[in-house]
């Protein structure tokens, strides 16, 4: 009774579109967790998430899990995430999309998930790192680890919005280091962020990743939002 009543004067809501949760939804309504725009890249090999990386990185394969659009309901759905604290979110999306991957050749051999990490300054005044829940979630769905601690940001780095592709890489080269790097020889890595735009945050995660012996990295994002 007393959740009943809770709800009443703050309702549950869909990230997505903003409407109530029924009883037994989590954070996304039934009618967006069907009608949200999924790209089902982790299908095709040669899909434009992958591309990024052709010829710049030796990724295995890489993917995102919705289509990005701005003023859409998955940046509404981000932005619940990333900036109103309500990180169950990350984790419900990364479950929906580790369940489809996990039955994907290309992703069910992962091991462990690796979050792209905040500096420690930028998380302590948000309180968390959006892609720790997003990786949490898909390492629970696909039988995984999630090591939150292994790679981290030694640099403090300006925010990527409005830097070019080119900037975006020089802004991002260097500033990431490992830990116990032994934890992850031989592993199948799922190198995991809230949005993709030019891939160069990911891509200096996976450099760095690419230092451990007999590693082999794979990426995917909640979103691709490709030239906005």
């Amino acid at each position: 009774m007393l959740t009943d009543f809770i709800a009443l004067i703050f309702p549950n809501t869909c990230a997505a579109c903003g409407k109530s949760l029924h009883k037994n939804e989590q954070s996304i309504c039934t009618y967006c967790a069907y009608h949200l725009p999924k790209t089902n890249f982790h299908l095709d090999s040669n899909n434009p998430v992958a591309k990024i990386f052709w010829g710049r990185i030796p990724i295995y394969s890489a993917a995102s899990y919705y289509g990005f659009n701005k003023g859409g309901k998955v940046q509404h759905l981000i932005h619940q995430l990333k900036y109103k604290g309500q990180k169950h979110v990350g984790i419900t999306v990364g479950k929906l999309y580790g369940h489809e991957l996990s039955y994907c050749d290309d992703f069910n051999t992962v091991n462990t998930v690796i979050p792209v990490p905040l500096h420690p300054k930028k998380q302590k005044k948000r309180g968390y790192n959006q892609s720790d829940c997003f990786a949490e979630g898909l390492a629970q769905s696909m039988n995984a680890e999630a090591d939150l601690k292994v790679l981290y940001r030694a640099v403090e780095s300006d925010s990527q919005t409005k830097k070019s592709r080119f900037s975006r890489w020089q802004n991002v080269e260097s500033v990431f280091q490992l830990q116990n790097t032994e934890t992850l020889a031989g592993k199948h890595v799922l190198l995991v962020d809230d949005v993709i735009t030019t891939g160069a945050t990911l891509e200096a995660c996976a450099q760095t990743l690419l230092q451990v012996p007999d590693i082999k990295v794979s990426i995917v994002a909640i979103a691709y939002a490709g030239n906005h």
